[in-house]
């Protein structure tokens, strides 16, 4: 195996424990992240706050009006009974129980709309309720999916890393340390493959000379142009 194949392949794994450390940190980051679940719940304890205030005014309402229903039966039981004779007292009282009837149907309708506004928040109220179940028991799959796939990453990444460890030792120092440099210079590939005669890292055609070089394989050629390590097959 030349100097610049063993290179090409450790840059390869090296390439690969990147890809799959990076992935790896997303996934951690995503493990335990709840917004969504939290804002569901958010906006259930809200709608569940606000049914509560709700039923709270409806039964207000229906006391107010249980009250009035009472008052009304007491002063048409003093209308009726005959104990009073004043023509004038009988006409006070009868304008009193015409306003208390008015005021009950004015309460009367506000219970009305209170209780419609109560039936429309307890279905608001248990949609969000299934809206959670599903939340809850989609973030738990997905937490799982992602547990799973942090411990084969973690797997991969230690093989990975063994055979780096593998290949570095089947390098000559030398060597390791141009590709080093040039994996710091040039963002990760230090050795570019030829391919039709051209170098696959800056796209340049090379001279005849330089892929004569590259094949043969006895030492590192570099690219005249990008300075990476070229690697014919």
């Amino acid at each position: 195996m030349t100097k610049a194949k063993q290179l090409y392949e450790l840059q390869e794994v090296d390439l690969s424990i990147e890809r799959k450390t990076e992935t790896l940190t997303q996934l951690r980051s995503q493990l335990g992240k709840d917004d969504d679940l939290v804002s569901v719940r958010t906006a259930l304890d809200t709608a569940r706050k606000h049914l509560a205030d709700l039923e709270h005014q409806q039964r207000t309402a229906e006391w107010g009006v249980d009250d009035l229903g009472k008052k009304i039966a007491l002063e048409e039981k003093k209308l009726y009974e005959g104990s009073l004779k004043n023509p004038r007292e009988l006409m006070n009282l009868q304008h009193e129980i015409e306003l208390l009837k008015e005021r009950r149907r004015e309460q009367e309708e506000q219970l009305l709309a209170i209780m419609m506004e109560v039936d429309t928040n307890q279905q608001d109220v248990a949609l969000k309720g299934s809206e959670l179940e599903v939340t809850e028991r989609d973030w738990q799959a997905d937490q799982e999916r992602l547990s799973r796939e942090q411990t084969d990453l973690e797997a991969d990444v230690a093989m990975l890393e063994q055979k780096r460890e593998s290949l570095r030792g089947q390098t000559d120092s030398a060597s390791l340390e141009v590709y080093e440099k040039l994996r710091q210079a040039k963002q990760g590939l230090a050795v570019a493959k030829v391919v039709q005669g051209r170098c696959e890292g800056c796209r340049i055609s090379l001279p005849t000379s330089d892929q004569q070089r590259a094949r043969a394989g006895h030492k590192l050629v570099t690219c005249s142009n990008c300075g990476r390590i070229l690697y014919m097959d």
